[in-house]
């Protein structure tokens, strides 16, 4: 089956790209697009974007692999990512994530985003959510939550059930 993008995604996507004057320009825009519409990028999308752009695959690939926004699988209704750099990991964003994963029942040691059997909850240790001066720090989807303690997430997956 080919992959197909609905009209109306379509014509939003061209609308974003005529408000570049070079067409590789729209690449970031479009792939949020087709991610928002679509729930992550798959690899048909990669060569749907390259060949609506003129590129090639690799070349959107490359910003797929490179910005961690982009996710190349499902993931789960209530994404959790956990901030890991400096500051957050000081205020126990590690202990933080272990126990997430531990109530949830994924591995704490496993590596990318983890998605519970149910499909419903998604785990991820990210690079800066920017919020160094209240860490440690996580989004539960577009949600950003501030100085996380344990508790606090355990009421967080609370209002998610």
């Amino acid at each position: 089956m080919a992959f197909t993008v609905p009209t109306q995604l379509n014509a939003e996507i061209n609308e974003l790209i005529s408000h570049y004057p070079v067409k590789r320009s729209a690449s970031l825009m479009v792939l949020h697009a087709l991610q928002e519409h679509l729930g992550f990028i798959s690899q048909e999308a990669i060569e749907w974007t390259a060949a609506k752009l003129g590129l090639q695959p690799i070349n959107v690939l490359e910003l797929v692999t490179f910005y961690p926004m982009f996710r190349q699988a499902p993931v789960g209704k209530f994404h959790f990512k956990v901030c890991r750099t400096l500051s957050c990991a000081l205020g126990g964003s590690h202990e933080l994530y272990k126990h997430l994963c531990d109530k949830l029942g994924l591995d704490a040691h496993g590596h990318g985003a983890q998605t519970t059997k149910d499909g419903k909850f998604t785990v991820e240790f990210v690079e800066c959510l920017a919020g160094c001066g209240t860490a440690p720090v996580m989004m539960v989807n577009d949600d950003f939550h501030e100085n996380v303690s344990v508790q606090k997430a355990e009421e967080i997956v609370a209002q998610c059930k």
